[in-house]
């Protein structure tokens, strides 16, 4: 969504995120968000696309990193278990067990996983 930009939600994503950065908010994301998003832009988008992702974003101030260590792990797959009805991936459960362990309401992104999960998809699907 952000890193391309024949997607159709590329400019309102952009928009967002700048518009949150510049209000002093702070991003968050995971070491799984990033393993997904590496492969998800090399498949799409090539080698060089996703290696540009990566130097926008190392060493930003305004991202902070969490880390999926084995306590989130755990509670990542019993969510998984847990939701039958959905098709979550493994790295969305990650994502919602840190977003509720930080009480984190929002989320950008273009999954409606989220919504399902319970979560606000930034911008609004």
């Amino acid at each position: 969504m952000l890193a391309d930009t024949a997607d159709p939600l590329h400019e309102r994503a952009r928009k967002t995120r700048d518009d949150w950065l510049a209000q002093g908010g702070f991003l968050v994301t995971t070491d799984y968000v990033a393993d997904e998003t590496f492969t998800l832009l090399r498949v799409r988008l090539g080698h060089d696309e996703a290696v540009a992702w990566w130097e926008q974003i190392e060493g930003s101030s305004r991202l902070l990193w969490e880390w999926i260590e084995p306590a989130r792990f755990d509670r990542a797959r019993e969510w998984y278990f847990k939701w039958r009805d959905q098709r979550f991936s493994f790295t969305d459960c990650t994502s919602f067990v840190v977003m509720r362990e930080k009480r984190l309401s929002a989320a950008l992104t273009s999954d409606r996983h989220f919504a399902a999960a319970g979560f606000t998809m930034v911008p609004a699907a």
